[in-house]
């Protein structure tokens, strides 16, 4: 029961995580030591689902490990239904503090992704820049105005989970560079079953196919891998630094004024372009506290 208990609140903390646009569910997964055991089930299901269909019940469940995804991805489910409306609240009204969270558990999940890479050679490296180009360029990409059909929905599903999965890349974000992150975030505020379900069945698809792509890098070329998502998350913290200005902006379907590019200023220019409280102190003490508490998380999970 307490392992359950931590599964679930490890599910938990990764919905809440995939809610934010800039933070990947995949990164809470490894820094809590669940990242392989939760690619390894994934990639098995398409097999267990051959078992199922066979009737071979027992085998299908313990080979998938559906006890540990029933477990974890309630919490992500909870977590996604019950925190939306915070995590929103918080990013409109107090964004800096906010992202200085995020921008210390990002840059402390870089260290411990890189750490269980054994051999720093020149292919590691390269895959690290690699990953890092790829991540920057993304968080810089201007939105696209994505459809509201279901096509579009079930392909907007798909890509995000794969981006939820990896350490850096945000599901979230993606949404928005797809420009459907509002309409989805509003379909799970309104329980919108026409929007939710057609999502849901391509984030399915996208799941299935996409982790045992990357469950078998990771059994090859872990080194490999590892470097190249680590170049990833280094690369996303481009889109978590909390002080940006605003350089164009876009009008939404309701009528709602959104940036779309920004740059990354210090502190002081952004107290001094928009005349406001920079938020330095507590943006500093939260960023140290995010630090911190993954690092006490990864030392409980290694436990």
């Amino acid at each position: 029961m307490k392992n359950k208990l931590l599964l679930f609140l490890k599910g938990v903390a990764m919905g809440a995580a995939d809610v934010v646009p800039g933070v990947s569910g995949g990164t809470v997964a490894f820094i809590t030591g669940i990242y392989d055991e939760l690619l390894g089930a994934l990639s098995r299901i398409p097999e267990a689902a051959w078992l199922l269909l066979r009737g071979q019940v027992k085998a299908a469940w313990q080979l998938a490990n559906v006890n540990f995804l029933l477990v974890l991805f309630s919490g992500v489910l909870l977590s996604v239904l019950s925190l939306a409306r915070l995590i929103t609240w918080l990013l409109d009204t107090q964004p800096i503090v906010l992202w200085s969270f995020f921008f210390g558990l990002i840059l402390v999940s870089c260290y411990l992704v890189a750490r269980d890479i054994e051999r720093w050679h020149l292919s590691r490296w390269l895959a690290f820049a690699l990953g890092a180009v790829f991540a920057w360029w993304i968080t810089v990409a201007a939105p696209i105005n994505l459809g509201h059909d279901p096509l579009s929905l079930f392909f907007a599903g798909a890509v995000a989970i794969c981006a939820m999965i990896l350490p850096g890349i945000s599901g979230s974000f993606i949404l928005v560079l797809l420009g459907l992150y509002p309409t989805v975030l509003l379909a799970v505020k309104q329980l919108d079953l026409s929007v939710l379900l057609v999502f849901i069945a391509g984030c399915l698809f996208g799941l299935l196919a996409f982790s045992r792509l990357l469950h078998a890098a990771l059994a090859r070329f872990r080194d490999l891998t590892l470097a190249l998502l680590t170049g990833v998350m280094f690369g996303s913290l481009n889109k978590i630094w909390p002080w940006k200005q605003t350089l164009s902006w876009r009008v939404d379907r309701h009528g709602e004024t959104l940036p779309l590019l920004q740059e990354n200023i210090s502190p002081w220019q952004y107290a001094e372009l928009l005349q406001v409280d920079a938020q330095w102190l507590p943006a500093l003490l939260l960023c140290i506290f995010g630090v911190v508490l993954v690092i006490v998380v990864e030392r409980f999970a290694s436990r």
